[in-house]
């Protein structure tokens, strides 16, 4: 089955002409994400209150083991589920209870909602941030290595795919193995690898913190984000929440310690809106029944994107292909190509006005590409750049 069949309500729904190559920003969901949407909601309209046997006892741990085999996770019960990675953040950086300032070791290209509570903690006095620039991207592994070696961090944190350019970190190992404290904890963003890029985490899952969520490339939506928090690390967050002790609530509280569950739940926060992960779970059964791996999925992008690039100029034009950032030297990037092109925002509203979607950020154009894309969705896109005269 082509991947395009599993989008039907998405593909018909789209205005005539237009081309949606934003898939790395906000993916179209597979019709059977809808119908779980729909399903979701008939569910809670008959069962009322319970309809939490069925999440807790059914779609939560299907779920898991959904997720744990895509990433390579040899125990599903360490991932834990949040509306967004936000939360998570705050409740691992809640585990260091004392009132010293925390060293953490960290990039330039981390997604807003890291960057800016980061550099806010920083402000506040509860972090000292050493930030290692992303670019040149050749380099980037030795010189991240390098600075993780040397030690006394209390947290790293870096993508897995960074957002502003697509440049995939090669060897998540390397880094980890590179830090020298166990009680050193690492935190890996996700969110641009997961379902995108083939990724296994079994060699480093007993080390490192591992987020993402349905948003992007997992082809749900917003509202159901996970983390992976290997064991032992952080076992009891100051900033917790009523479903980490869900299995507790009988017990009359107030005289004894706040007790935790040794396995993700231990990151849990308060009530959420389970239709999110309903959502997820069916975009990512269907993908499984129909053998749309990541493997498989990365290689139908890589072969459309590659069909991209050979139909721009080499150089001279407003967009070509010596333009794109990381360049040639960097075999290996995520599913948007991101161009360093004069006037960003001025090439989105024209690409926009021609039916194009696509997204800048940094002054810096994203394309991104998608499963329900094909060689003729491609070859259209190249059309429209031409007429607007971005190939010169």
């Amino acid at each position: 089955m082509s991947a395009a069949e599993l989008f039907q309500r998405a593909l018909a729904a789209a205005p005539e002409g237009r081309l949606h190559f934003a898939a790395h920003s906000h993916h179209a969901w597979p019709d059977a994400a809808v119908e779980a949407h729909i399903a979701y909601a008939e569910q809670a309209i008959a069962q009322l209150d319970g309809k939490w046997g069925p999440i807790f006892g059914e779609l939560w741990p299907r779920l898991q083991s959904r997720i744990a085999s895509r990433l390579g996770l040899p125990d599903p019960s360490t991932l834990a589920f949040s509306p967004n990675t936000h939360d998570f953040l705050i409740r691992i950086v809640s585990c260091f209870e004392d009132a010293r300032t925390l060293r953490v070791l960290t990039t330039d290209a981390e997604f807003h909602s890291a960057r800016r509570q980061l550099e806010r903690w920083q402000e506040s006095g509860r972090v000292e941030l050493e930030v290692i620039p992303a670019e040149p991207h050749a380099s980037f592994p030795e010189r991240f290595q390098a600075a993780a070696a040397n030690g006394g961090h209390d947290l790293v944190v870096f993508s897995h795919v960074f957002f502003d350019s697509g440049y995939v970190v090669p060897d998540l190992q390397a880094i980890v193995d590179a830090v020298p404290d166990d009680d050193t904890w690492v935190l890996i963003d996700g969110y641009h690898a997961f379902n995108a890029i083939p990724v296994d985490l079994g060699s480093i899952a007993m080390r490192a913190f591992y987020l993402a969520g349905a948003y992007k490339y997992a082809m749900a939506g917003e509202g159901c984000c996970f983390l992976h928090a290997p064991p032992g690390f952080g076992p009891r967050p100051s900033v917790t929440g009523w479903f980490a002790g869900y299995a507790d609530l009988e017990s009359s509280g107030g005289d004894r310690e706040v007790r935790f569950e040794t396995d993700g739940t231990r990151f849990l926060g308060s009530t959420f809106d389970p239709v999110a992960m309903a959502r997820l779970d069916a975009s990512l059964g269907v993908l499984d029944a129909t053998g749309w791996t990541p493997q498989r999925i990365h290689a139908h992008v890589v072969a459309l994107q590659s069909r991209f690039l050979a139909g721009l100029p080499t150089q001279g034009a407003p967009l070509s292909a010596d333009l794109l950032i990381p360049g040639p030297e960097v075999p290996e990037r995520g599913h948007f190509l991101t161009f360093q092109v004069e006037d960003a925002p001025g090439f989105h509203d024209r690409l926009a006005e021609a039916g194009v979607m696509t997204d800048h950020r940094k002054g810096r154009l994203r394309l991104g590409f998608a499963v329900y894309h094909d060689e003729a969705a491609v070859d259209a896109l190249l059309v429209r750049c031409r007429d607007l005269g971005l190939l010169g």
